[in-house]
């Protein structure tokens, strides 16, 4: 998780070590640890997650190697759209740190009040993933959560409702499911208490006007208005993820080349499913930082 880039670049470093400070706690030594049990803690993971994205940029803005002039946009699934928004300039790195912590604990504790899931679908598409959680509901909580991209979908809700789903799969056309590593059922209305507790934190928070458009799960589009941007990060956490949107309306507008920043390449395989060419350059480790060139490109 970014640790041998931070190894790499101090750019990083500094920003694993503020991390630490600002949690009280040693983040990269977490995530260097054995103890696996307490870093997938959404309380603790979110902040990973962020701080490990965040270092990767911090490493390519000290390489000069992002031309953020030359940057349409951002965007960020879920947690990393708190990444996108402080890279470009509406967060300061202590207050996302600060935010996603309170986001990862509120989630946590939702998580703990209630017993609820999320199951990915293999071969659904929009209609079959909503008939199905139609069929599966009963008196529990179940939607779609996550569009993804075409033919990946999510759904999440009530523990009953998604042990109903997984066995109903086959009668409504989709192959399997699988069931997602997480605490409970992000992005649906069993995240209500979590957004109660979020949005004192937000309302605390000061969002400055991005330097560029950031592209907003809840509505798919993109947005500089710091206000918007408050009411959509709050509403996020029982909202359903449009990523599939968020993707389509920048190829639509023309994008063809994408950065990723670690942790993994999620992003860059859900890309491969759409039907367009894309240079993608997903920055996993300190061998595809050596690697990258100027991105998007050298400047005119």
């Amino acid at each position: 998780m970014g640790l041998d880039i931070a190894q790499a670049e101090p750019a990083a470093q500094r920003v694993f070590e503020r991390a630490g400070e600002v949690l009280g706690f040693d983040l990269a030594a977490l995530i260097a640890g054995d103890d696996k049990a307490a870093l997938d803690r959404t309380d603790v993971c979110q902040p990973a997650i962020l701080v490990t994205s965040l270092a990767v940029m911090a490493a390519l803005d000290a390489r000069g190697l992002v031309h953020a002039e030359r940057v349409g946009a951002c965007a960020g699934l879920s947690l990393g759209e708190y990444s996108a928004l402080t890279w470009a300039g509406a967060l300061t790195l202590d207050d996302a740190i600060k935010l996603v912590r309170a986001r990862g604990q509120a989630m946590q504790a939702a998580s703990e009040e209630r017993s609820s899931g999320m199951l990915s679908l293999v071969g659904a598409d929009d209609d079959k993933a909503d008939a199905l959680c139609d069929a599966a509901r009963g008196d529990g909580v179940l939607l779609v959560a996550n569009r993804l991209a075409p033919g990946q979908i999510a759904i999440a809700g009530s523990a009953d409702a998604i042990e109903r789903a997984a066995g109903m799969l086959r009668d409504h056309g989709i192959r399997k499911g699988v069931r997602l590593a997480v605490a409970g059922a992000f992005h649906s209305p069993c995240m209500e208490s979590a957004a109660a507790r979020l949005a004192e934190a937000l309302a605390a928070t000061e969002l400055s006007a991005p330097r560029l458009p950031v592209v907003m799960n809840v509505s798919g589009q993109p947005t500089r208005d710091p206000d918007q941007i408050r009411d959509l990060l709050l509403r996020q956490v029982t909202s359903p993820v449009l990523w599939q949107t968020c993707m389509q309306s920048q190829i639509d507008a023309g994008v063809t080349t994408w950065l990723e920043p670690a942790p993994g390449k999620q992003l860059t395989n859900m890309l491969r499913r759409y039907d367009v060419e894309s240079s993608v350059h997903a920055i996993k480790d300190a061998a595809a930082l050596d690697a990258l060139p100027p991105w998007p490109g050298d400047t005119p």
